[in-house]
């Protein structure tokens, strides 16, 4: 909006006056409307100014909350890029650490002691306690 001037705004109420017929002369009510005029004038340039001011900041606030979005939100480049793609020797940090090679297990080797499978498959489960056992047909 424009800056409005503390006389302008007090001739548009005088002209606005005179069309519903009321005409301001000289004397202590008129010097009360333009004192009024110039306050309200200042009040509106004041508020303008901290409309403006606000909607700066506002503005940048939200530019950088759009760029922190953007930032979570943007699709990840591939894990693995393709060879020849770039530097193949340095594992990017979002990777985690590098896996350990997987050895398959030597079959002269006994598994360990609680791991066996089969020991545990042929076990069966305890009845549940409080019911009962119906005999089978």
């Amino acid at each position: 909006m424009k800056h409005i001037e503390k006389e302008e705004l007090y001739a548009h109420v005088s002209d606005f006056l005179k069309t519903r017929g009321i005409e301001l002369k000289e004397g202590s009510y008129t010097n009360f409307i333009h004192n009024g005029c110039k306050v309200l004038a200042d009040a509106i340039n004041l508020s303008q100014q901290g409309v403006q001011r606000a909607k700066s900041g506002l503005d940048e606030k939200l530019d950088q909350m759009r760029e922190i979005i953007h930032e979570k939100t943007a699709p990840r480049g591939p894990a693995n890029p393709p060879a020849g793609a770039g530097p193949a020797a340095a594992p990017s940090s979002e990777a985690g650490p590098p896996e350990a090679p997987q050895v398959p297990p030597d079959p002269a080797t006994p598994p360990k002691a609680g791991k066996s499978t089969r020991a545990n498959a042929s076990k069966k489960a305890a009845p549940r306690r409080g019911r009962k056992q119906r005999p089978q047909p």
